[in-house]
């Protein structure tokens, strides 16, 4: 059997799992479990991959399986990975694992709550091990949808407006995502013979040029609203604000990395020679919401807000340095995405700890919190040191390398783009050190505070897990930046024909 089946299987056996358990604490239990199983396969193909490309196998994809599922249309099961895809599928089941410790407490229908997050978890995993397009784009509606749920259920504030939000955005995304998927697959053998949704095979397809143009804005713009791209970002704030705590996590930290990694796998990838004419468009484009992001953090107050239109910025920055199209700054877009996966999901597990014990979320209503909880209010600092780029924290390694990469172009525009985005690190070190600041530091403000307890066993294991991402990428990048390199390959050679 593939071993990649396993990343679909083990979510729906814990689904089977927690429906025939009727006790709340078991129903943890057996989530803790199924997802420590899903961790423990992750480590697995990650180390399996390494070794398999360390002994000299070339191949473009590993672990490759290709059933057929509609004969009719020419629709295949088809999965495999390189090793952008193996940095995903780990960083998936690094924030799902710390995603359920960090709801261990959420005493509203558990069972269904942690059904419907598990569910959006083996979306993603299908998604980012599809190489038939039908294929990802099933997953990546099982990915999106319970977020309605998810959101309009166990959110807090404005939920039932959020949910819908974001709902509707990201099915509009859906909508150009499939049009683009369509207009590829008839196109997908332009010499005659059967089309197909297969990614590589379409990769290989001499798509005419104006046929590439008019399809590319639907495939970058539908995965672009995923992943925050300016103007189609308005239902990120909202949603993170709204999600409960775990949601929160997956959605910033994974969800919308499935709108990057879209953007790279099939807008860039399959039409490469669209992307080369139409990309100073979305380089403007992203660059305001790398900027738009930043500047919008500062004037928040609400710890979720800053850290939803950081998400906006961040993501921006993904987006910008997939479209530099060379190897050193897509190397860094897809290391942004690992990076701010871990690092926002982090923000929102202490996010969340810190709302449950102080029942708020303003800034200006707290202070002086690193007395009564010293382990959530440090792990916030790590967080915020990462986030402005800190040396030997992942955010320094990803955002350097973006710059690094974007700066090698010698035209103008690309420049002064390039350095446009990286202001954007003086305004994210302005709203990290005013929380920290207000925050953390100073008098207790509110007698109650003092009564504080600090994070759990549940809490620390959540926290911990992710603060050793952080750290374990800035610390010894090699090893990923080496595997993202080689799957960046492919990508960038269709790009260097394109330019030629």
């Amino acid at each position: 059997m593939n071993i990649l089946l396993l990343l679909i299987i083990i979510p729906i056996l814990t689904i089977i799992g927690i429906l025939f358990t009727r006790d709340n604490k078991k129903v943890r239990v057996v989530s803790a479990i199924g997802m420590t199983f899903q961790l423990i396969t992750a480590a697995i193909i990650i180390i399996w991959y390494l070794a398999e490309r360390h002994a000299g196998n070339t191949a473009e994809v590993l672990f490759a399986s290709n059933w057929v599922w509609y004969e009719t249309l020419n629709i295949r099961f088809y999965i495999g990975v390189d090793g952008v895809s193996v940095a995903m599928i780990g960083l998936t089941a690094m924030v799902i694992f710390a995603g359920i410790f960090a709801s261990w407490d959420v005493d509203d229908l558990p069972r269904e709550f942690f059904t419907f997050l598990i569910l959006l978890s083996s979306g993603v995993f299908g998604f980012f091990i599809s190489l038939d397009l039908f294929t990802m784009f099933l997953f990546y509606e099982i990915a999106v949808i319970p977020m309605y749920l998810l959101i309009g259920i166990w959110g807090t504030g404005p939920r039932h407006y959020s949910a819908m939000k974001l709902t509707l955005m990201l099915m509009g995304g859906s909508a150009l995502i499939l049009l683009g998927m369509l207009g590829l697959y008839f196109n997908s053998n332009p010499d005659g013979g059967p089309f197909t949704f297969e990614i590589l095979k379409i990769a290989k397809a001499h798509i005419p040029l104006n046929t590439q143009l008019f399809f590319f804005p639907f495939l970058f713009v539908g995965f672009g609203v995923l992943g925050a791209l300016f103007p189609f970002h308005t239902w990120s704030p909202d949603g993170h604000a709204s999600a409960p705590t775990a949601v929160s996590m997956l959605h910033a930290g994974v969800l919308m990395k499935l709108g990057g990694y879209g953007c790279y796998r099939v807008a860039i990838f399959l039409l490469p020679d669209a992307a080369h004419k139409l990309a100073w468009i979305f380089l403007i484009l992203t660059t305001i919401s790398v900027i738009y992001g930043a500047l919008g953090a500062i004037w928040q107050k609400d710890l979720k807000y800053i850290n939803a239109y950081s998400s906006v910025s961040h993501c921006g920055l993904v987006l910008f340095a997939i479209l530099m199209f060379n190897e050193t700054a897509m190397n860094g877009a897809i290391m942004q995405m690992i990076s701010h996966g871990i690092m926002t999901a982090l923000f929102f597990a202490l996010i969340g700890m810190i709302y449950g014990r102080t029942h708020t979320r303003y800034i200006n209503e707290m202070s002086g919190l690193m007395k009564v909880m010293p382990f959530l209010a440090v792990a916030y600092v790590i967080a915020g040191l990462a986030s402005l780029g800190l040396p030997g924290f992942s955010g320094f390694v990803a955002e350097m390398t973006i710059f690094v990469g974007a700066f090698q172009h010698a035209d103008t525009f690309h420049r002064v783009a390039t350095i446009i985005a990286a202001s954007s690190i003086v305004a994210t070190a302005v709203y990290i050190l005013r929380v920290v600041g207000m925050m953390l530091y100073g008098k207790i403000n509110k007698e109650e505070y003092e009564l504080i307890t600090d994070a759990k066993w549940y809490d620390r294991l959540s926290v911990g897990t992710l603060i050793f991402g952080i750290t374990a990428i800035g610390l010894a990048p090699l090893w990923l930046s080496t595997m993202i390199t080689g799957g960046i390959g492919p990508v960038i050679e269709k790009l260097f024909l394109a330019m030629n």
